[in-house]
């Protein structure tokens, strides 16, 4: 491979995926295990994977480099010629594949039959900026890819949740898959929050919201994915609590959160390090982490920040930038990322949320209610309804006898009546009727006038 960065970033990767097969203590059945899942996530071949280990066993960590191709110039393959050819055939139609021009080359007998290679020719093409990738680019129809960068701090959030490492964290110790979410300032590249998590949910990307609000204010904007982890309900509340403007990258652009894409790959370079330390548990790892995350990342030059020669660190450039933090009051951040869901009170005056039943009160019964909550706390849920201050419940506590019965609402009980108020309404309607029929009925004129 020609470009050393990409063989590198290429090796920490294969390093990435080899990684859950290190592990001491992993018997034959375990190991097959393990390369079953990782051949279903990655989609390589087992021939690939055993190939992947033996180099690795043999030679470390550059067995796994892509090693460059020794060929003959590809300049001096292709003629001149049948190369202009070629790109014309390419700009004709951008989508024609290279084995389909080489089809066309030889039919119309510019070329003999196998005088040309598919990579050969793929390699020219892409050198005269006429690869597959070049003629996509310029002829999309979005905005153009070019670099943007904020001017201050909090300006724009990016964020994204990178897999991470196995844990034997599951039940009696088995390996459970850790996730990575990770908050990235875009003016200056300040990691505001990052944390390891040990399930894969909605949850955690607002815990590290929450917790890079927390620690430094509010951002005028974030900018997530389309995943279903940042595109949901609970978030757009957070975001209309806290004024934040809630932005989502468009489908199939991935140039658009390039900069959290970027310390992903980074970040590469910790998991083979933190595995070698052999944590137990999440909390290790973050441990772990968060030190080589201050020392390699935070406080180290950054190539995008600072003058040529005069790079300085992602902390550095968050710390002179003069924009003011914008703090809330702390009961005001925890309102904005509680979540709200629908349920309705039952006969019974309760409700039933996480399997558990709360006591709402029998002056609601049959009515819809919203149930405020923690998703880190459900002991206590703030009810609201319409047309009433917000209260809170409690779980419902059964105990081994019965307790009396709750009173009904004076709205509720019933009213003293010395009268029957429909036995009154049927009485008059009837005697009503009966004066209608009584006149629509005359014998008068029947027979002549004379009287029966």
């Amino acid at each position: 491979m020609k470009d050393p960065r990409k063989a590198e970033e290429i090796a920490a990767q294969r390093v990435q995926v080899l990684a859950p097969l290190f592990q001491e203590g992993l018997d034959a059945a375990q190991q097959r295990q393990l390369r079953q899942q990782i051949m279903q996530q990655t989609g390589l071949s087992e021939r690939t994977l055993r190939r992947y280990l033996a180099q690795y066993r043999a030679e470390g960590y550059q067995g796994l480099v892509p090693k460059a191709r020794k060929s003959q110039p590809a300049a001096a393959t292709i003629p001149e010629e049948v190369l202009q050819q070629a790109i014309l055939l390419r700009r004709e139609v951008p989508g024609r594949s290279v084995s389909t021009i080489i089809d066309i080359l030889e039919m119309e007998q510019l070329a003999l039959p196998g005088q040309i290679k598919r990579t050969t020719l793929q390699e020219r093409l892409a050198e005269n900026g006429y690869s597959a990738r070049h003629m996509k680019m310029y002829q999309s129809s979005g905005t153009a890819a070019r670099r943007f960068q904020r001017r201050n701090r909090n300006s724009l959030w990016h964020a994204d949740i990178k897999y991470g490492p196995f844990l034997p964290i599951g039940r009696n110790g088995e390996l459970k898959q850790v996730y990575l979410v990770a908050f990235l300032d875009d003016a200056t590249r300040y990691i505001l929050h990052a944390e390891f998590y040990p399930t894969l949910d909605s949850v955690i990307v607002q815990k590290c919201f929450r917790q890079a609000v927390s620690k430094f204010g509010l951002p005028d904007a974030v900018y997530f994915d389309n995943g279903k982890q940042f595109r949901n309900k609970w978030m757009e509340r957070a975001c209309a609590k806290l004024a934040v403007r809630l932005l989502f990258a468009r489908p199939y652009s991935p140039e658009g959160t390039g900069k959290i894409e970027r310390f992903n790959r980074t970040v590469d370079q910790f998991l083979p390090e933190g595995r070698l330390q052999s944590p137990k548990t999440v909390d290790a790892l973050n441990h772990l982490f968060q030190i080589w995350l201050e020392e390699c990342y935070q406080n180290r030059p950054h190539s995008a920040l600072g003058e040529e020669g005069k790079r300085i660190s992602p902390y550095q450039a968050f710390q002179k930038d003069t924009k003011p933090l914008r703090f809330l009051e702390p009961d005001v951040v925890a309102n904005a990322f509680l979540h709200c869901e629908n349920r309705k009170v039952d006969k019974s005056g309760c409700i039933n949320f996480a399997g558990k039943k709360y006591e709402a009160g029998l002056s609601f019964v049959g009515s819809t209610i919203q149930v405020v909550y923690d998703p880190e706390d459900t002991s206590v849920l703030t009810l609201e309804c319409v047309g009433h201050e917000p209260w809170l419940a409690k779980e419902l506590v059964i105990g081994q006898k019965t307790g009396p019965r709750p009173k009904l609402p004076e709205r509720m009980t019933p009213q003293p009546a010395t009268r029957s108020r429909l036995l009154d309404a049927v009485e008059k309607k009837h005697t009503a009727r009966q004066q209608r029929q009584y006149k629509a009925v005359s014998y008068r004129g029947i027979g002549g006038g004379s009287h029966v």
